[in-house]
C-alpha cells in the first residue's frame, strides 16, 4: 500500500499538471476567438469568389480551354492534409492523417499513384513514421496562416497540376463548426469540381459585367486566384477547428486532474486513518503487555 508521502507527491505532481492544462485551456480558447473572426471574415468574401468564379465560367465561351479546368484521366493523384505543427489537441491530427491514408489507400486500389502534400509537422511526421513519402511539406504556417502560405501552396499544387504531374488534387482538412465540433472535410481542388461550377445562367450573362480584356483571359487570372482562397479558407477552418479542438482536450484533462486528485486525497486520508488506527493499537497493546 501507498504511503502518505508517495500519495501526497503524486497529488502534487497531479496538481502540478492540472494548472499547465488549464493554461493551455485559457492560451486555446483566446486563440480560438482570434481564429474564429477570421474565419468568419473570410467565408462571405470565398463564397463571393466561387460566385465569381462560377458566374465568369458560365459567361466564357469555351471555358475548359483553361487548364486548371481540363478533366483528363485520373493515373497520379496529390493528397493535401492540413494538419497543425504541434499535438495535445485530442484526435484533431489523428483524424486528418486517418482519412488521408484512406483516400490514398483507395486510389492506390483504383491504379492511382499519391504524391503526398501536408500543411503542419504533425502530418508529415505521421505520414513518415508510417513509411510514406512527402515530397512537398510546409510547417511553422498553422498557428497563424498567412494568404502569402495559401498562394505558395496554391501555386505548387496548380504546378503539379498544369504540368501533368498529377491529375487530381484532394484536400483534406477539419472545419470548424463550433469550440467542441470540428467536421472532417474531404474535397476536390482541382480539376475545380462541375459542382462547384454549377450555377444559374439568366441574370448571370446578360448584362452583368462589363470585361476588359475578354472573359477567357479574366478567368485565366481568376482560377488560380480561386485556388488560393480555397486553400486559405481551409487553412483557417483547420486554425479555428486546432484551438477547439486542443481547448476541449485542455478542459478534460483539468477536469481529469480534478477528478484524479480528489481520489488520491481521499486515498492518503484512508492511508492517514490506517496508520494512525495502527499507532493506537500498538500502544494499547504495549499498555496491555505492561499490565
Amino acid at each position: 500500500m501507498a504511503t502518505q508521502q508517495d500519495i501526497a507527491r503524486r497529488i502534487r505532481s497531479v496538481r502540478n499538471t492540472g494548472k499547465i492544462t488549464k493554461a493551455m485551456e485559457l492560451v486555446a480558447a483566446s486563440r480560438l476567438r482570434r481564429a474564429q473572426s477570421r474565419i468568419q471574415a473570410l467565408r462571405p468574401y470565398a463564397d463571393r469568389m466561387q460566385q465569381l468564379t462560377v458566374e465568369v465560367v458560365a459567361a466564357s465561351g469555351r471555358p475548359y480551354a483553361q487548364p486548371l479546368l481540363e478533366r483528363r484521366e485520373v493515373k497520379s493523384v496529390a493528397v493535401l492534409a492540413l494538419t497543425a505543427d504541434r499535438g495535445l489537441a485530442g484526435a484533431f491530427n489523428a483524424n486528418v492523417v486517418r482519412q488521408s491514408l484512406r483516400v490514398a489507400a483507395e486510389h492506390r486500389r483504383q491504379g492511382h499513384d499519391v504524391h503526398w502534400m501536408t500543411v503542419g509537422r504533425k502530418g508529415g511526421s505521421s505520414l513518415r513514421f508510417r513509411g510514406q513519402e512527402v515530397p512537398d511539406a510546409w510547417t511553422g504556417i498553422t498557428d497563424r496562416p498567412k494568404y502569402s502560405d495559401a498562394r505558395t501552396i496554391a501555386g505548387r499544387v496548380a504546378e503539379l497540376y498544369t504540368e501533368g504531374e498529377v491529375d487530381q488534387v484532394v484536400m483534406v482538412y477539419n472545419a470548424f463548426v463550433s469550440a467542441l465540433t470540428q467536421r472532417l472535410e474531404t474535397v476536390e481542388i482541382l480539376p475545380v469540381p462541375e459542382t462547384a461550377l454549377s450555377g444559374e445562367e439568366p441574370e448571370l450573362i446578360e448584362g452583368a459585367y462589363l470585361e476588359e480584356p475578354d472573359r477567357t483571359e479574366i478567368l485565366r487570372h481568376l482560377l488560380p486566384s480561386y485556388i488560393e482562397v480555397t486553400i486559405y479558407r481551409a487553412m483557417l477552418e483547420s486554425t479555428a477547428s486546432e484551438h477547439g479542438s486542443r481547448m476541449t482536450a485542455m478542459g478534460n484533462a483539468s477536469e481529469n486532474a480534478s477528478a484524479l486528485i480528489d481520489s488520491l486525497t481521499l486515498e492518503m486520508n484512508r492511508a492517514r486513518q490506517s496508520e494512525i488506527t495502527q499507532q493506537i493499537l500498538e500502544v494499547v497493546a504495549g499498555a496491555d503487555a505492561l499490565e
